[in-house]
């Protein structure tokens, strides 16, 4: 497997602390509002979050997270068919400019959600989910499973086949946390059986998955047969740990949960998974950062220096 960092779009010392860790390559969420450009489906301006991030030593081999404005598709909504075309821009943008994954999700109404931060081990500052403490309902539209699928499978069938046709790779990524609802809105993405339902729906390589280890944990699955029921279908492997259920939980340093990594990143080298890329994944913040405000625990700095100091012994450790 390949380490690969998840980096701003624009400059950041993260830049230079990958650089220094020796991981250059990276992952970036190119939505305008992060990068203060038009979004990615125009070509300009995509090759300018790449080019800055080239300058800088690093090269971009993934996109993650909404590109740009998908609820019309996720939500069946008028203006999706646009929405969908521009889509299929984005895709062979990054076709044109060598990025050969997105991973991407279809969480409706809400991406990944945390409830607040409780103090983890050594006072570190760790994001935790309580249903119990969940609004019922969010503003916006109610959607039932049956209509979260039908506008999955609308979806899917417009955009796979472009995928499949640039050489790209899409990991779906699990619903976050994975409940069979969340604010009113059905998920429909908690469980292996759907992740197959999604498969058959466009079978071919470019139909991959983001094997989010502290998701399908969560599932109630076991990590080391999950890995083996998808094989060569896992494109993209976020690597975290929880403790908890799907419906309490708080995240943990990679190295301090039940998940044996080593007999996990063991099995991921036995399915030949050697050129699919990894990455940390929602690590607590440790002293001396978060101090700035809005800051949210999960994709602070120096969680990350260890997370991946980690996952490089992992690799040299589980590499023969």
């Amino acid at each position: 497997m390949r380490l690969i960092e998840f980096v701003p779009p624009v400059p950041h010392r993260l830049w230079v602390l990958c650089r220094q860790m020796g991981i250059t390559d990276v992952v970036v969420k190119a939505a305008p509002e992060l990068t203060g450009r038009p979004p990615p489906w125009q070509r300009d301006a995509l090759a300018g979050v790449v080019a800055d991030l080239a300058a800088a030593g690093l090269r971009v081999v993934a996109l993650e997270g909404d590109p740009f404005d998908v609820s019309a598709i996720k939500l069946g909504l008028p203006g999706r068919d646009e929405a969908i075309e521009r889509y299929r821009q984005l895709l062979g943008n990054m076709a044109e400019l060598g990025i050969g994954l997105l991973c991407y999700n279809f969480m409706v109404g809400t991406g990944w959600h945390r409830t607040g931060e409780r103090s983890g081990r050594g006072g570190a500052r760790a994001t935790y989910f309580s249903l119990s403490q969940t609004p019922r309902v969010m503003d916006g539209p109610l959607l039932d499973a049956d209509q979260v699928w039908d506008n999955y499978a609308y979806f899917i069938r417009a955009v796979m086949p472009e995928a499949e046709r640039l050489g790209l790779r899409m990991g779906l990524h699990p619903d976050d946390p994975p409940l069979p609802s969340l604010g009113g809105m059905a998920r429909i993405f908690g469980s292996l059986e759907a992740y197959d339902r999604a498969y058959a729906l466009a079978p071919c390589r470019a139909n991959g998955v983001t094997f989010c280890q502290a998701n399908f944990k969560l599932m109630g699955v076991d990590l080391d047969a999950a890995a083996r029921h998808f094989g060569q279908r896992i494109a993209f492997v976020h690597v975290r740990d929880v403790r908890g259920t799907a419906e309490e939980f708080v995240e943990l340093f990679h190295d301090e949960g039940e998940t044996d990594q080593i007999a996990l990143f063991r099995t991921y080298r036995e399915l030949g998974l050697d050129d699919v890329p990894c990455r940390c994944d929602h690590v607590p913040a440790m002293e001396g950062e978060g101090d700035e405000p809005g800051f949210v625990p999960g994709y602070g700095t120096l969680g990350r220096l260890f997370a991946n100091g980690y996952l490089k012994a992992l690799l040299a450790a589980t590499s023969t």
